[in-house]
């Protein structure tokens, strides 16, 4: 594939994040009264944005949505962000992505100085160019807005050049919203149908389907 700048998500993309999401979920559901002890049952919150999460799941109105993100962070600034697992293989395919003189980059919902923290966790920051995330004041949280920041602040406008990579729908619409291909991997917490409905151009289904496609 002849594309110069790779947009990846982080979140079920890049790293497993699940045990750490999932317990900052419980913890500030905790704060309203709502006891969830199945961590399985909060895995949609992974990948979009908090806040409609919350709306969409248990019906939050706009203010106790924003206020449940805070009550989140208390717990994953903590510990939850390093309660992440990288995927298998993701190591050796970023190794050979940016051997190969591509330009690798992050476009992630998660609040951009959270996305850094972890890279630099499991040591994968240095095959990045640029790591973007969403804003702590919760304005750029939306992907699409999250792509157009990337894309802006590395002077990239041909959009012929980029793909995004995502393992849920939010990264293909957002992909699909600013005009640029996206790839859909099945290894994360998004499955074939979503993906499809939401228009990916291509699915990967493992580390190494994603590297033979992006290679």
């Amino acid at each position: 594939m002849d594309k110069k700048y790779l947009l990846f998500d982080l979140d079920g993309t890049l790293t497993d994040p699940k045990e750490g999401i999932t317990k900052s979920v419980q913890y500030a559901l905790k704060a309203y009264g709502i006891i969830e002890e199945d961590l399985d049952k909060l895995c949609p919150f992974i990948g979009p944005p908090l806040k409609d999460s919350y709306m969409e799941f248990y019906g939050f109105n706009e203010k106790d949505a924003q206020e449940g993100v805070y009550k989140y962070r208390e717990y994953f600034s903590v510990t939850g962000w390093m309660e992440n697992k990288e995927y298998p293989g993701i190591d050796k395919m970023l190794a050979g992505l940016k051997n190969a003189g591509k330009h690798l980059m992050v476009a992630t919902s998660k609040p951009e100085e959270f996305a850094v923290k972890i890279l630099k966790y499991f040591g994968m920051d240095h095959y990045f160019d640029f790591i973007g995330g969403a804003d702590m004041e919760e304005t750029r949280v939306k992907k699409a807005d999250v792509i157009r920041y990337v894309l802006a602040e590395n002077g990239i406008t041909d959009l012929k050049d980029v793909i995004m990579v995502g393992d849920r729908k939010h990264d293909v619409m957002g992909a699909k919203e600013v005009g640029v291909e996206c790839i859909g991997v099945l290894y994360g917490y998004g499955d074939r149908e979503e993906l499809e409905w939401a228009g990916a151009d291509y699915i990967a289904e493992t580390v190494e389907d994603l590297s033979a496609v992006l290679l």
